[in-house]
């Protein structure tokens, strides 16, 4: 097979030497326009596991690289005066340059013709000839890339960050993230040693703090020296350097995110940045060039056989995923650096494992594998912090939550669930066990399913209710049942169906209107949810009272019942979520149009009910963070929204997403909604409550203890386990957690079961 690999980084030198030695017949050529020790950046960070690839792929390239590492185990983060370190998270660094030298000379010793300060142009491909694979590892800016974009479909996303890859002589003893916050904004550095002599030093800040540190007018030696004196401390009299003279303009780069809708056109295929990146703050960009090279090869010479497109094909489809695996990760660790200012003002130890977790690779359970002294100090003062007094280390989802005058016994949520079961809004038996046996369960607070203020306010025939003497009956009898038998709290979501009303029961389908006796629907302005729904009225200033008043009277209701709390529903597109989207809501008078206008008349109905309901009680809001839509309701929305309904007297926001367009385009995974959840709570300094596919107690302490919220709503792993929480206190060992009395031996026997599964794990 003859090959011709473009570009000579990690990609693909490695490709082309694991090439060769797979088949010594190969005819393998690589040209690189650049000369061999020409290269951007310092060090290289690869994790234990990776070398492990490494090491199976080519145990000479393998040992030639761990002869050069620097080795360690613990970050360190420097913070307000505080230096915060973990162990255990075994990364070793390596000089770039030494890597290319090492994948360089490999690849020469195969007999890989590799030709250096040679520019793949015309003449050179005529000279080579023709080739069964050209293998495009030519970087971020690959030009084979560009040159086929029609096929490959490149999706380039540029952030606004900007940071300067130096680096120095000081030698660092661990992975070191170190934060300054000044009068111009905050600004980090990243740096760890590669050898014996030098380590990396990035530095990183976003463009507002960029620009008004003045970076933006300075010239490369302004720039090393303003950094050298922001930095001093951790500098101890070491000087930053530069390798990157030779580019024109400023060092100061901007991150380039890329993707490929598909990686192989013909016989060119694309490896390593050519085909996508991965940001920095994790480390993975080279790992996953190289680990693309392995994969490559492999496919290359198992496949032979098969014909060239089915190898092609074969490789995408196992590094596609992975790809997009560690993009995730990295995007969100991405976010993290980018939005330091939302974190900064967190106290160091919550700052410090926030970091930490930042990716969602590394978790709470993980981190105690990692360094258990390191989080049972966490988890003592998150505990401590919680209780007001010092206490032993618990985990974060059992500690206890106040608002107002409640206090929650952990800092698990029962999400509200349309269930459909009520008839004529009268909650029933089903009701009772279903939300009875949550509350039995352990959570520390359970959401009723929307009860909606008026009969025309349902979803469906089957949706509860709070407006007659019959509804508060029923619901009493629920209430009565959680507060006797539990000590649990009990939240009522008051909500309006608006134009997503009159529809078939949601287990007959979603947004299905009923085949007969549909009531007229009311909306913001004369635009149905769905082209199928009926087209609701445009509210009229009576219509916007009458709405207000039955949400009052609901409010009422509700504190005869013995609720400890209430929620307004503004979201998910029900009535006051189409007045906050401008997707539905068109209005040119004072209740449209900008935001301000367009939350005018949710917050109207949140200040009457806020004035009703006893103060002492809390109050919460459901909102929409984004419409998943161009031109919808955005991230940087939620904060205002958010900012409004706590001006307005709430006390947390429930922060969901969507469902309020049929053309939404959510983007799904695990825990995919918190993110909104942690930019409200981090940005607006707001309490919130996270939801969207969270499922295991891990996920749940680490988004608390990282305080990106104060709460967790968990819906379908209630569905599924209604004691969820006491299951998750025995796998946690927490024998503290409340269970029923008449549940006692049940839970002697799953605490001797966990403990009988920990004894038979290997160590």
């Amino acid at each position: 097979m003859k090959v011709v690999v473009i570009g000579g980084g990690p990609a693909g030198l490695y490709f082309a030497l694991l090439m060769k030695k797979a088949n010594s017949a190969h005819d393998v050529t690589l040209v690189e326009r650049n000369a061999a020790d020409d290269t951007f950046g310092w060090g290289v960070v690869f994790s234990d596991q990776t070398m492990e690839n490494f090491r199976a792929a080519d145990a000479e390239t393998y040992q030639a690289i761990i002869d050069h590492f620097a080795h360690w185990d613990d970050i360190d983060v420097h913070v307000k005066g505080v230096t915060i370190t973990s162990g255990g998270h075994g990364f070793s660094g390596i000089a770039r340059r030494t890597l290319l030298q090492i994948l360089a000379r490999r690849a020469s010793d195969l007999g890989v013709d590799v030709r250096f300060r040679t520019e793949f142009s015309a003449e050179t491909a005529a000279e080579l000839g023709a080739y069964d694979v050209l293998v495009a590892a030519d970087g971020v800016n690959s030009s084979i890339r560009k040159r086929f974009a029609e096929h490959f479909h490149p999706e380039i996303d540029v952030r606004r960050a900007r940071y300067i890859w130096l680096g120095t002589t000081r030698l660092f003893d661990a992975f070191t993230f170190a934060f300054v916050e000044n009068e111009c904004g905050v600004f980090q550095a990243h740096a760890y040693r590669f050898d014996d002599t030098q380590s990396a030093f990035i530095v990183e800040c976003d463009e507002r703090s960029w620009s008004a540190a003045g970076f933006d007018r300075m010239s490369t030696d302004e720039s090393i020296a303003t950094c050298e004196r922001m930095f001093a401390p951790w500098l101890d009299g070491h000087p930053l350097l530069t390798n990157m003279r030779h580019l024109r303009g400023s060092q100061w780069l901007n991150f380039p995110i890329v993707r490929n809708a598909s990686w192989y056109h013909d016989n060119v295929v694309l490896i390593g940045d050519a085909a996508h990146t991965a940001h920095f703050s994790i480390g993975s960009g080279t790992k996953l060039a190289m680990e693309d090279a392995i994969a490559l090869s492999r496919a290359l010479n198992e496949s032979a056989p098969d014909g060239l497109t089915t190898a092609l094909q074969r490789y995408q489809d196992e590094r596609g995923t992975e790809a997009l695996r560690l993009q995730n990760a990295a995007r969100n660790s991405m976010e993290w650096f980018e939005n330091v200012r939302r974190y900064i003002h967190l106290p160091p130890e919550q700052f410090a494992y926030s970091l930490l977790t930042r990716s969602q690779r590394v978790s709470h359970e993980n981190l105690r594998l990692r360094d258990r002294a390191y989080l049972e100090g966490v988890e003592r003062w998150f505990s401590s912090r919680a209780r007001g007094e010092p206490v032993p280390a618990v985990p974060p989802m059992f500690t206890p939550y106040r608002l107002r005058a409640l206090t929650l016994p952990n800092r698990i949520v029962v999400s509200p669930m349309d269930v459909y079961s009520a008839t004529d809004g009268v909650p029933n038996d089903f009701h009772l066990v279903h939300l009875g046996s949550r509350a039995l369960g352990g959570a520390g607070l359970v959401f009723t399913e929307m009860a909606c203020v008026s009969p025309e306010g349902r979803i469906t025939l089957g949706c509860t209710g709070m407006y007659t003497a019959e509804h508060v009956d029923a619901w009493t009898r629920i209430v009565d049942f959680v507060h006797d038998r539990s000590p649990a709290k009990i939240c009522l979501q008051l909500g309006h169906s608006g134009r997503k009303g009159s529809t078939k029961l949601g287990l007959e389908g979603t947004d299905i209107p009923m085949d007969e006796g549909n009531w007229e629907v009311m909306g913001p302005t004369a635009v149905p949810h769905r082209p199928n729904m009926q087209v609701p009225r445009p509210m009229s200033r009576a219509d916007m009272d009458l709405v207000r008043d039955a949400f009052v009277r609901s409010t009422e209701l509700a504190i005869g019942c013995g609720f400890d709390m209430i929620e307004l529903h503004c979201a998910h597109g029900y009535l006051l979520s189409s007045f906050i989207t401008p997707l539905a809501n068109q209005r040119s008078d004072e209740y449209g149009g900008s935001l301000e206008n367009r939350v005018r008349f949710p917050l109207e109905v949140f200040a009457a009910m806020r004035a009703v309901w006893p103060e002492e009680r809390p109050m919460s809001v459901r909102i929409s963070a984004t419409d998943w839509v161009d031109g919808g309701v955005t991230g940087e929305d939620a904060v205002h929204i958010a900012r409004a309904f706590i001006g307005a007297g709430a006390d947390i926001i429930h922060v969901s997403t969507g469902q309020t367009s049929p053309h939404a385009k959510p983007v799904y995974g695990r825990m995919w909604q918190t993110p909104f959840s942690d930019r409200i709570r981090n940005e607006a300094r707001i309490p919130t409550i996270a939801v969207g596919n969270v499922t295991e107690p891990d996920q749940v302490n680490s988004i608390i203890a990282a305080g990106r919220a104060d709460l967790v709503a968990l819906a379908r792993p209630h569905l599924s386990d209604p004691a969820w929480t006491l299951h998750a206190a025995a796998e946690l060992g927490y024998a503290e957690q409340w269970w029923p009395w008449q549940y006692r031996s049940g839970k002697q026997q799953l605490e001797r079961l966990v403990e009988r599964r920990k004894e038979m794990q290997p160590r």
